[in-house]
């Protein structure tokens, strides 16, 4: 075995161990792909022993590892209820509308622009009644008197 590696070894690993994570996603073998890749790019650097470059590249894995731990931690906490991709209903949070038609027991309809949205509300409002869209419970706004 040589006293050293070449970058470029330390390069094709991880182009290799990244290339494993494709089919089966486990998202760990990325963050060692990470860590090869920092170890070639300190080898294209400086000229270091083989002792060096595992002692570098161990390490580099347990940073990248823990890293990576908190990454997935801070995505996984957000959970699927604070993803907005394809909620365009979340888009209508916090705009004003007029009550369509008035509200019998909370129930109604509030008017956003050119349309008639089904509402709720935690009145009954007369028509034509300022509101305020505070959330979405399925097909139907949830509003507020606007203040």
């Amino acid at each position: 075995m040589t006293e050293t590696l070449s970058p470029w070894f330390w390069a094709v690993v991880a182009a290799v161990v990244a290339l494993c994570e494709l089919p089966m996603p486990g998202n760990y073998l990325i963050w060692i792909a990470a860590a090869s890749a920092l170890t070639a790019l300190v080898g294209f650097t400086i000229d270091w022993s083989l002792n060096a470059q595992l002692t570098f590249f161990a390490l580099a894995c347990m940073g990248c590892c823990i890293a990576g731990y908190f990454v997935y931690r801070r995505l996984a906490s957000r959970g699927p209820d604070t993803d907005a991709v394809n909620r365009r209903d979340l888009d209508l949070v916090g705009q004003s509308g007029l009550a369509g038609e008035a509200f019998v027991n909370g129930h109604g309809r509030v008017r956003l622009n050119d349309t008639l949205w089904l509402a709720e509300g935690d009145e009954d409002f007369p028509a034509g009644t300022a509101l305020t869209i505070v959330g979405v419970h399925g097909t139907s706004l949830m509003v507020r008197r606007k203040t």
